[in-house]
């Protein structure tokens, strides 16, 4: 028997970089779940230890270590294979939970000599800086090659690092969303926003009423039901992978509230 509100999904758009589709029949606060999870909660790979071995560049340390951390790294091949570091029995680093990496690069003429990430060599060829992944797309153009630093001559960096498993609740650098756009009200029927002049504000790519006209009538008594989401991708995960997984994470979150209140129910049934 099917449920009185079955949620429908339409896509829209499907590219390498977005994905726009359509939740109809659910509510706000469901929709609005799935979109904080997709940006909170969805599991990537960014390098997280690093041992900075020698640089005599114009940058500290911790820039470069920061700078580092912040690279986006193919993970669709890797991230569902790989553990989290606290699950892993390992003493620090091993192949069960990380993907090293290093960078050695010194400046030797008088040209000044831009560290990127094409610099970065990985142990793991199905994880790499986006900009570095083989199929040369939007993404793995040379000219997109992320800057690290510029070495001057006779300045070198020398960095061992290790990349692991996380999500975003922990550090923005797992995010693997640049953005979710989330919009339910194109033509501003229900006002939750107020313009001073409505005519001014640019109109919806999904809006239903004519031109001349700058917002719909006022109708209190509808509820959002139809939502329009824009997922775009960092390009750690394909956005497909991250609507999936996302509401993968979903279902977990529903199974063990599920099987939290059912023991709850049980221990209270025999107290009584």
């Amino acid at each position: 028997m099917p449920y009185a509100n079955q949620p429908n999904v339409k896509i829209l758009d499907l590219t390498d970089e977005n994905v726009k589709f359509i939740l109809e029949n659910t509510n706000l606060s469901v929709a609005n779940s799935i979109r904080r999870l997709f940006i909170a909660e969805v599991p990537t790979i960014a390098i997280d230890w690093i041992q900075i071995e020698a640089n005599s560049s114009v940058l500290h340390d911790e820039f470069i270590a920061h700078r580092l951390g912040l690279i986006p790294l193919t993970s669709d091949e890797v991230v569902d294979k790989l553990q989290y570091p606290r699950d892993c029995q390992c003493d620090e680093f091993c192949p069960e939970c990380s993907v090293e990496f290093t960078l050695d690069v010194k400046c030797t003429d008088d040209n000044t000599r831009h560290v990127t990430t094409k610099d970065l060599s990985s142990s793991n060829a199905r994880c790499v800086p986006v900009t570095s992944r083989q199929e040369r797309s939007d993404f793995g153009s040379e000219d997109n090659d992320i800057l690290l630093v510029k070495l001057r001559k006779g300045q070198e960096l020398k960095v061992r690092a290790f990349a692991r498993k996380g999500f975003s609740k922990e550090h923005a650098k797992w995010n693997p969303t640049s953005g979710v756009a989330f919009e339910y009200d194109p033509d501003n029927a229900m006002r939750h926003t107020l313009y001073p002049k409505p005519e001014d504000w640019p109109k919806s790519e999904f809006t239903e009423i004519p031109e001349e006209e700058a917002q719909a009538e006022y109708d209190y008594s509808i509820e959002p039901e139809k939502f329009y989401l824009n997922v775009e991708t960092t390009g750690s995960l394909r956005p497909e992978n991250i609507v999936f997984m996302g509401l993968n994470v979903f279902k977990h979150k529903l199974n063990d509230l599920q099987t939290q209140l059912q023991h709850e129910t049980a221990e209270e049934q025999l107290r009584v």
